[in-house]
């Protein structure tokens, strides 16, 4: 799959004539994803297994490692987001590469110094989060300068086909890396992944229209941002859904390192392997989620990923251990991820074509602050209930409630509603102008 990626890239003449890829600039936006996606799917493995495995982390501090990098969401999305709409960009997100790179670098050098410990850890998954708080903001509305709107689904489906050959090779790979190299050497390739990821979009040229007023004040902007989410009922209902969602995710997130190591007995290079299934699932998600959501429309297709992935967690939760476990946990994977990309692809682009381009950057971040106000209460919720419990019970809970949410989701007439993609209106582009 990856090589016909790489075809594809390599060769835009094949492509259809109005595919996106035959645009350079997002041609190399594409790129840069798909290389940054590799190494993210080594820190994906590489970290918690460093905790889990070489610090012996208890569910409990699992949970704080993934609460430590939601947090900086919960201080800085609101904020950021008034910063991203005054300044460039492409420059932040670049810069926010590069400084990933540096953070996870720095494992490998703690643990060649003798002084990796789980504060150290935390301290890593800070850093990335904020990073990711507000290069991850920028790169969002990069795309909206890059693709026109009403191609925003399609581009997305295409983002996360890039991402679907990083999940089928870079999971084998990692594993491979680490019972190579361990752990948390195997970061090191990351590092160097995101450094030439930052490097392909270094000189890529994009045209922004970001006037700023000369009576622009920090906090009222702040409060303009807050304002044009909380009086939009599909902004709000968007919210809602995805931040419950993530509640669930995280909870499932915290514990299912520790379900394949220490229930289902799996090796690193194992869990690696079985990661691959996450691959499979977004390559099919990938391939087929902008047909899903145009036959079904938005609404509808996000509370099919919303149900995926809960009977994903179920089936987990329900799983012997033995090879029908192993099973099992990489079925369950591919459900996240198929539900994971149905639920994203349309989110994304609900909530950026909806709104007027000098106000993206703030609306994006109040998204994102209130999507992740849950995921830390949930990753400690998943954490306790794992170690006071059982594993099982973090994954059931995780699949119980995305169900029970699917089915409220449904039963939201604004949810239901939306059956095709809609557009910024009149109003709020002469007022936010």
């Amino acid at each position: 799959m990856l090589t016909l990626l790489l075809q594809k890239l390599s060769l835009p003449f094949s492509l259809p004539p109005n595919d996106l890829l035959r645009d350079l600039v997002y041609r190399r936006l594409w790129t840069s994803i798909l290389i940054s996606s590799f190494g993210a799917q080594i820190t994906l493995l590489a970290l918690p297994l460093t905790a889990a495995v070489l610090l012996h982390a208890s569910p409990t501090q699992m949970g704080l490692l993934i609460f430590m990098e939601t947090l900086p969401f919960v201080i800085l999305s609101l904020p950021s987001g008034v910063w991203l709409d005054r300044v460039r960009k492409l420059p932040v997100y670049i810069v926010g590469e590069s400084l990933i790179a540096v953070g996870v670098a720095s494992v490998p050098l703690a643990w060649w110094m003798g002084w990796l410990t789980m504060s150290w850890l935390y301290a890593v998954g800070f850093l990335i989060g904020a990073v990711n708080t507000t290069a991850g903001t920028a790169a969002q509305i990069v795309l909206t300068q890059i693709v026109p709107r009403e191609r925003l689904v399609e581009a997305y489906a295409k983002n996360a086909l890039a991402t679907s050959g990083s999940e089928v090779a870079g999971p084998a790979t990692a594993g491979a890396l680490i019972k190579l190299l361990g752990a948390p050497l195997a970061l090191l390739a990351d590092a160097i992944l995101l450094l030439a990821s930052a490097a392909i979009l270094r000189g890529v040229k994009i045209v922004e229209n970001r006037p700023i007023r000369a009576d622009a004040h920090f906090w009222r902007d702040l409060k303009a941002g807050v304002a044009f989410v909380s009086n939009k009922p599909l902004l709000i209902a968007l919210a809602m859904t995805v931040g419950m969602w993530q509640l669930f995710y995280h909870a499932a997130l915290v514990v299912q390192i520790l379900f394949a190591t220490r229930t289902l007995g799996l090796s690193e290079q194992a869990v690696g392997l079985s990661y691959m299934g996450m691959g499979v699932g977004t390559i099919l998600a990938s391939l087929y989620g902008h047909r899903i959501s145009r036959d079904l429309g938005p609404g509808p297709c996000m509370v099919v990923g919303v149900t995926v992935c809960g009977l994903g967690w179920i089936l987990l939760a329900l799983a012997p251990a033995n090879a029908w476990g192993v099973a099992a946990f990489a079925l369950m994977l591919a459900c996240f991820s198929v539900g994971g990309v149905l639920i994203f692809i349309n989110f994304l682009a609900l909530r950026q074509a909806v709104t007027p381009e000098p106000m993206l950057g703030r609306m994006t971040s109040t998204m994102r602050w209130l999507i992740l106000l849950p995921a830390g209460p949930g990753a400690l919720i998943g954490g306790w209930v794992g170690e006071h419990l059982g594993l099982r019970y973090s994954l059931a809970f995780a699949g119980v409630g995305a169900l029970i949410l699917a089915l409220v989701a449904w039963k939201n007439p604004v949810i239901r509603a939306i059956k095709v993609l809609p557009g910024v209106s009149k109003h709020d582009e002469a007022t936010v102008s």
